[in-house]
């Protein structure tokens, strides 16, 4: 098929119109087929509970292109299950995790003119969610369902790419303990718009949360999942009931664990303890990996590596990972999904 005029290696992280989308209702407790429907635009009543209740939770994934000219997606099925994870949370009804592949695929085959070349570093970056509707007012869970997919070409998530950024601690919680931090829920991100801001305008990228019970542990970095490389080559990322479960990161303890032979770790970090780190980073699936040059911290700056360039092991990490997405590094059984 022939690709969309579009200047692929020029693309940011923003929203683009898209020709086609999937959308899928739930009534009368069960779920339709679900189908392509053309342009960007959903209706729903005033009353959803989306709306008014937040009663809603997305997904994020991407979809690649390799050399032989295929197009794959990157272990669909965790953030399938991650989905049900966060419906059951909010009392949503759960998607099968075959219908929430198919669509994935149909999305992809549908707008395959936008997904970006082999080559140009670029992906077609898929956005599942779910939101309560129908006609509603009261507090509790809406009376209809709408699961919808839609997807965009994007480029880096962070401005200039593969370099390391700079962070600030965050005077605010991004969730409550025991709270919906471990889902991906649009509440917890409507919270760290305020953090994100105040730390843009202190020169920052974004704020690396601590834990909101004590405030003394690491939990995520802006929007991503925290990791951090020790003196003695460990891989240490943060383990909490109130961290969002990236799909990226478990990938990351796979590649560090299998591929780079060092000491994977899920334990506690205390923000005491960052000088423990010669490298950090930052990971999710629209960051990817993202060095982590320095934080700024109780009135000191801690730098980890450089602040001008990514450190040997993140650089190792990231090659590998994206190697394997875009499938020129052979993956762990189940990790990929070929759409053609």
């Amino acid at each position: 098929m022939e690709k969309a005029n579009i200047k692929w290696d020029e693309l940011g992280f923003n929203y683009a119109y898209v020709d086609n989308i999937y959308v899928s209702y739930w009534k009368d407790g069960k779920w339709d087929e679900g189908k392509i429907q053309q342009g960007d635009k959903i209706s729903i009543s005033v009353g959803a509970t989306a709306l008014h209740y937040g009663q809603e939770c997305f997904e994020g994934l991407k979809a690649y292109s390799t050399k032989d000219g295929s197009i794959q997606l990157f272990r669909p099925d965790m953030n399938a299950k991650r989905l049900q994870d966060s419906c059951k949370r909010i009392l949503m009804p759960e998607v099968p995790v075959d219908k929430f592949i198919d669509a994935c695929i149909q999305v992809v085959k549908a707008n395959e003119k936008y997904v970006p070349p082999y080559g140009t570093g670029a992906t077609y970056y898929l956005r599942p969610f779910m939101i309560g509707c129908g006609d509603n007012i009261g507090v509790g869970p809406a009376p209809e369902y709408l699961f919808c997919i839609f997807g965009i070409p994007v480029g880096p998530y962070f401005k200039g790419g593969f370099k390391p950024v700079s962070m600030t601690t965050a005077k605010y919680d991004r969730a409550a303990p025991w709270g919906t931090g471990a889902t991906k829920v649009g509440g917890n991100y409507a919270g760290s718009l305020l953090p994100h801001k105040i730390a843009n305008e202190e020169g920052y990228s974004d704020c690396i949360y601590l834990d909101p019970a004590t405030h003394t542990k690491i939990e995520e970095a802006g929007a991503a999942n925290f990791f951090g490389i020790t003196k003695d080559n460990k891989f240490i990322t943060p383990n909490s009931p109130s961290i969002l479960p990236s799909i990226t990161r478990n990938s990351l303890l796979t590649v560090a664990r299998d591929y780079l032979g060092m000491e994977a770790i899920e334990g506690e970090i205390l923000i005491d303890d960052i000088d423990q780190f010669v490298e950090v980073g930052a990971c999710g699936t629209a960051a990817v990996v993202a060095p982590i040059g320095s934080i700024f911290y109780n009135d000191k700056e801690y730098i980890f590596h450089s602040k001008e360039e990514a450190g040997p092991v993140i650089t190792k990490l990231y090659e590998t990972l994206y190697g394997i997405q875009f499938g020129d590094v052979e993956a762990p059984e189940g990790w990929i999904v070929k759409v053609k």
